[in-house]
């Protein structure tokens, strides 16, 4: 097997840790502890748990959002931890965050063709021309009419801004995605086309995918690879297909035992035909 892309080893995190009422210390929290995990070129790994479980303070720390306190995290097999945080940023380009909140990057004055070729701005593309070219392109690779750059965000449906952000990020030429929940507050139909869409784009641009969810569901559809995290720790990881149908520990059996039970695993094409019989009836989500 090829070395992965990235490659967390050992890492932990602390949170918190100051004076709180009368003068009391409060003691850090261990939010990430002992963590190690693998990403693998072109795979979809979910990082799977209950709220406090550790899944999001490890993804903000894998973009150098928040400093670790012990470990190191590899890009390309280089170290890309303990960096000054200019430094970091250069280096951690390639990776790069979708937050679940898709319109909070966005500036409510600004229409979206703006807001998008900022971006475009700052990485050093001086013509304006030209900005626009490539935002009305990727407008249209995120299924979005071009003629949308046009539009304020208050404009745009749920789903609409998921593809909205995803087009602002991919501007950015990122090879890792680190989606966290994408397809929350969405409902089933709008979810379907955004799951395919984000199937559609992993092949289109070569993206490499840590997703970051609690809904089992989707999980189990989407993903290539599983880790199971647990009060600070990965405690159970593998392939999703044997996560699913042979948990090992007891937490896994847990979460799946208090899951809605699945109705079928991703097809060769995209998700299984429960989901993508819902995307006819949302092609405008």
């Amino acid at each position: 097997m090829r070395e992965p892309i990235l490659s967390v080893r050992d890492l932990s995190v602390l949170l918190g840790g100051r004076r709180g009422f009368l003068r009391k210390t409060v003691l850090p929290t261990k939010a990430v502890s002992g963590v190690s995990l693998d990403l693998h070129e072109g795979e979809i790994l979910a990082l799977v748990g209950e709220s406090g479980s550790g899944k999001t303070t490890l993804g903000r720390t894998i973009l150098g959002l928040q400093r670790e306190n012990a470990g190191d995290i590899l890009l390309d097999g280089k170290s890309v931890a303990g960096l000054p945080p200019d430094v970091a940023r250069r280096a951690r380009n390639a990776i790069q965050y979708v937050h679940q909140d898709a319109g909070a990057a966005l500036d409510p004055w600004w229409n979206i063709g703006r807001t998008l070729a900022e971006g475009l701005l700052i990485q050093g593309m001086k013509d304006a021309a030209a900005r626009m070219e490539r935002v009305r392109a990727m407008l249209a690779a995120v299924g979005l009419d071009p003629e949308s750059a046009r539009r304020y965000p208050h404009e745009f449906s749920g789903g609409q801004l998921r593809r909205v952000s995803l087009a602002r990020i991919l501007l950015l030429q990122p090879r890792i995605l680190i989606l966290d929940e994408p397809t929350s507050g969405l409902d089933m139909s709008v979810q379907a086309t955004v799951l395919n869409l984000l199937l559609d784009l992993r092949k289109r641009f070569a993206l490499t995918y840590l997703f970051i969810s609690h809904d089992l569901s989707v999980v189990e559809r989407l993903s290539d690879r599983v880790a199971i995290m647990h009060l600070g720790k990965i405690v159970e990881t593998g392939f999703a297909r044997d996560v699913f149908a042979r948990p090992l520990h007891s937490y896994t059996r847990e979460l799946l035992n208090a899951a809605p039970r699945l109705t079928g695993r991703r097809t060769s094409d995209g998700l299984s035909a429960v989901q993508t019989a819902s995307v006819g009836a949302a092609r405008r989500a």
